[in-house]
């Protein structure tokens, strides 16, 4: 048999794809899968050893013409694969599917043109990781259980969070607590206020502070420390890979992250997860599942869910979803952590 898993989103997402691999190539041991993802994520595949490709589809880069896409056709219709599984629900992984699968393919009812696959499920509001699950019942696999999803850090990553440990003169994790104050949407973040009152109350604590985020976070990040009175803060955003910042996460006692792939990441190597939610809710299928996780949230307020994803603002300026989220009570919870 040959699986190709067509998951092109963000890193959470390809994250929350995972348990479909592992649970293929239990059920499947001597099968060919595949993966396919964009650059940015293809880092979280490496090492993997329940994947035999990782095939890199650059659709906002070099493969974003319509001579990119029939490019990366060619060369998946090769592995004449007997299932193609559409993660995604938009209209180019219908594309691809329809163009590259030799026996079936399977997706979503409301993916874009859906009818385009040979098999469709429901998508059903639970979590994200039993959503895509259902996407090999037509294989005759029922797995109904949240499967955490696996991630394989190199002994390089290893060393390198060794080194962190001993830069901070870490003994164990009971030392640490993670904090990811970024998201690419601005109705997603925490605002850099409260995260520095809450870092503030952790001053009299014995414990240091990661900051943790990719490139973009780096600013945040750093005027967080500039303007905190707590001496125990670091920033290692835009220092680690994704892989190398699942491996410090592990080693945390908790980690404080907004709805965004840092939660994915800590339930992914087990580590508590403390999750603010603000325009999102958990009825969209993407809270942290782990045992012990907490999601802090204001319900009740009508605006809320103002979107899906996410805004760049808040429509009505009150942001009440993320403002009236007290930094005392997510203090609390850190404190049971450690």
């Amino acid at each position: 048999m040959k699986f190709l898993i067509i998951q092109t989103a963000f890193a959470g997402d390809v994250i929350l794809s995972l348990p479909l691999v592992q649970v293929l190539r239990k059920r499947y041991p001597a099968s060919k899968i595949d993966f396919l993802c964009i650059p940015k994520t293809s880092e979280l595949l490496v090492g993997n050893p329940n994947i035999d490709e990782v095939i890199v589809y650059d659709k906002r880069g070099t493969d974003k013409s319509l001579s990119g896409f029939f490019r990366i056709v060619k060369r998946l219709k090769k592995e004449k694969y007997n299932y193609v599984f559409g993660v995604q629900r938009f209209l180019r992984t219908t594309l691809l599917a329809y163009f590259v699968h030799k026996t079936r393919s399977v997706s979503y009812n409301n993916s874009s043109f859906s009818f385009l696959y040979d098999e469709t499920v429901n998508y059903q509001n639970k979590h994200e990781i039993l959503r895509v699950l259902d996407l090999i019942k037509p294989l005759g696999i029922n797995e109904n259980n949240i499967i955490r999803p696996e991630l394989f850090p190199s002994e390089e990553d290893k060393i390198k969070i060794d080194g962190i440990y001993k830069g901070l003169n870490i003994s164990s994790k009971s030392e640490l607590v993670c904090i990811a104050p970024g998201s690419v949407w601005f109705t997603k973040r925490f605002p850099k206020e409260k995260f520095i009152r809450l870092i503030n109350l952790c001053e009299k604590d014995n414990f240091r502070i990661a900051l943790i985020g990719g490139p973009d976070d780096a600013p945040l990040c750093d005027d967080i420390i500039k303007n905190t009175t707590n001496n125990n803060v670091y920033s290692f955003a835009g220092k680690l890979t994704m892989l190398q910042s699942a491996e410090l996460i592990k080693r945390s006692s908790a980690l404080v992250t907004n709805d965004s792939a840092p939660l994915h990441l800590g339930n992914a190597v087990g580590t508590k997860v403390i999750a603010l939610f603000g325009s999102t809710v958990r009825d969209f299928g993407f809270y942290p599942a782990g045992d012990g996780d907490k999601v802090f949230e204001i319900n009740g307020l009508a605006c809320r869910p103002c979107t899906n994803h996410g805004k760049k603002e808040c429509k009505i300026k009150s942001f009440d979803c993320m403002n009236l989220i007290r930094e005392e009570d997510i203090y609390a919870e850190i404190k049971k952590s450690i």
